[in-house]
């Protein structure tokens, strides 16, 4: 079967027609964005139905939701809904091996990202897409072949059929392995790369005890074990989602159920009365440690045609907390571009390329770099000691002086400006700090000498050279 689906005719008036693969978070948040604009969007998404599939499958990592993915929500009028279901994180609590935590805040007073189910956000999405009359959503319709050519997309449904549409636009949200981003690897001067990380990552969960959460809950918790760590994030229900992230080749040691228990007592003692003996037996053999890949790629797009958004653009580890963020803020950049060219794809789509590529290239990296923070520099007393600095000379110095994570996660900095900024940044607070160092040594030197006895005997001498010694 095939249906042809190009620009529709309203009141003798051009509607151009949007095509968007995939109806993960930011394909529906990109279906919203086009229908606020006029255009007819047809989104196709090849599983079922998570508003109301029992068995809906896909990933689950909690995330943390940030100012960037914050402004694309406010732009279609969502910001407040979501948000209302999200718990306030206002920094990391730090879990030592003996058991004894410490908070390292996010920011200033009243920054602070947010812990949302990703399922819950998906589902929003999907009811806000669905209520614009310009929306139609497509599901178990998977994207088998893409022809940037023809400009004809081929989908497949359960029994094996086919249907075929030729928008003016397709947006290519279909996530990391995207079948669209296929068409772009046949691209003359297309750069690609994927990179899978040598560590993984798998779900606990701690239950609610008493019918409270079990440990604070307004924290991200980290146990930071340098080469691996385990992150735990607050849910509605007053449970939490741990995330256990470390070497493949470590989780194939761990065979037994007694093996794990031992590993943990060894390495995270204070989480075992949190998840439970049995249930930390079981669950860890519930599913295998799963990848995490970090893809690049450059350009986002193909002439006037096509566009890839999301994981299918660039793909980054969970560690910065920016995925989800980044690829909300690739609808809301392509939308103020559709201010700025009036609706011109053709000049908003070279452009985009230009703005994004860089910018995800650098979060991808600043992402890879989070987990070596993560699981080893907050351990750190010089880290603590520069955080508390670098708020600080915030705190003074708004405007001036903006902490790496800050810029990241509480503006819309653009992220390449941000690695750029922050490395200045640092050249003049490490100068500043040698020299503020340089000059205390000298004073207490000098003030030493001052009060130093103008004579001393041999004795003494030999005393002071014995205590320096």
């Amino acid at each position: 079967m095939s249906l042809r689906s190009g620009s529709i005719t309203y009141d003798g008036e051009e509607t151009k027609t949007v095509v968007i693969v995939g109806g993960g978070l930011v394909g529906a948040l990109n279906a919203c964005f086009f229908a606020k604009r006029g255009f007819q969007v047809e989104l196709y998404e090849a599983r079922k139905d998570i508003r109301t599939a029992k068995d809906a499958r896909g990933r689950s990592i909690n995330l943390a939701l940030s100012y960037r993915g914050r402004q694309a929500l406010k732009a279609i009028g969502m910001e407040n809904q979501i948000v209302s279901k999200g718990i306030p994180m206002n920094g990391r609590m730090i879990h030592s091996l003996s058991g004894s935590k410490s908070s390292i805040p996010y920011g200033t007073k009243g920054q602070y990202i947010l812990s949302v189910d990703r399922a819950n956000l998906n589902r929003a999405l999907l009811f806000a897409a669905n209520q614009y009359p310009n929306v139609k959503l497509n599901f178990e319709k998977k994207l088998q072949h893409y022809s940037a050519d023809k400009g004809i997309l081929t989908f497949i449904r359960p029994d094996g059929s086919t249907c075929e549409v030729s928008p003016d636009l397709v947006v290519g949200c279909d996530g990391a392995f995207s079948t669209t981003r296929k068409q772009f690897m046949r691209q003359v001067r297309f750069d690609y790369s994927h990179v899978y990380i040598p560590h993984g990552y798998m779900e606990l969960t701690i239950p609610p005890k008493n019918g409270e959460f079990a440990m604070e809950p307004n924290f991200l918790h980290i146990w930071p074990r340098n080469t691996f760590m385990m992150i735990a994030l607050p849910n509605l229900d007053k449970s939490f989602t741990c995330t256990l992230f470390m070497p493949f080749e470590e989780f194939e040691k761990l065979t037994t159920g007694d093996e794990v228990l031992q590993f943990f007592k060894k390495y995270f003692p204070d989480s075992i009365s949190l998840i439970g003996v049995e249930a930390l037996m079981q669950d860890y053999f519930r599913l295998p440690a799963q990848a995490m890949i970090s893809v690049k790629c450059s350009s986002y797009h193909i002439g006037s045609k096509c566009v890839l958004m999301g994981d299918a653009a660039h793909a980054v580890v969970p560690f910065y907390g920016q995925g989800m963020n980044a690829g909300f803020e690739d609808c809301i950049v392509f939308d103020e571009l559709m201010d700025k060219f009036h609706n011109d794809i053709s000049k908003c789509l070279p452009e985009f390329s230009m703005s994004r590529v860089p910018d995800c290239h650098a979060i991808a990296d600043l992402a890879m770099y989070n987990y070596v923070e993560m699981r080893k520099h907050v351990n750190s007393k010089w880290f603590i000691f520069r955080k508390y600095v670098d708020n600080f000379l915030h705190y003074c110095m708004p405007r001036t002086v903006v902490p790496l994570y800050t810029m990241v996660t509480f503006t819309r900095i653009q992220y390449h400006e941000v690695v750029q900024r922050s490395k200045r940044q640092n050249k003049i607070i490490n100068t500043m700090l040698f020299v503020m160092g340089a000059i205390a040594t000298i004073t207490g030197v000098v003030i030493l000498f001052k009060h130093f006895p103008q004579e001393l005997n041999m004795q003494q001498l030999k005393n002071w050279n014995f205590i320096f010694k």
